[in-house]
C-alpha cells in the first residue's frame, strides 16, 4: 500500500510542473480518451483540486467532476477552459493514418 500512495503522492507533486503535466497528458491521449480524462484528474488534483480548478476555470464543480469522470465526455470549451487554467494549451501534430 505505501508504494501506491508514495507513487501517487510523487506523481502529483511532479504535476504541479507545467511542462511535466503537458508530456504527462501527452502520453495519456496518446493511450486513449480514458487515460487522458485520468490524466486530467490527476493534474487537477495536483493543482488543488476540482474546487481550485472551478473557480480557475469558471466552470461547475458538479459539472467538473462529471466531465472529469471515467464515462465523462467533456465539451471541447470545457477541456479548453481546463487546458487553460493548467497554463496547457491544446496542440495537434501529425501521425500516420491508422
Amino acid at each position: 500500500m505505501a508504494l501506491t500512495a508514495d507513487y501517487q503522492e510523487d506523481l502529483l507533486e511532479r504535476l504541479s510542473d507545467p511542462d511535466y503535466a503537458a508530456g504527462y497528458l501527452s502520453a495519456c491521449a496518446e493511450d486513449g480518451q480514458d487515460e487522458f480524462l485520468l490524466g486530467l484528474r490527476n493534474v487537477a488534483e495536483a493543482l488543488g483540486g476540482v474546487t481550485q480548478l472551478a473557480a480557475d476555470t469558471e466552470l461547475n464543480r458538479e459539472g467538473l467532476y462529471r466531465m472529469l469522470s471515467e464515462d465523462g465526455n467533456p465539451r471541447l470549451s470545457s477541456l479548453f477552459a481546463v487546458l487553460a487554467a493548467f497554463g496547457l494549451q491544446f496542440q495537434c501534430i501529425a501521425t500516420e493514418p491508422t
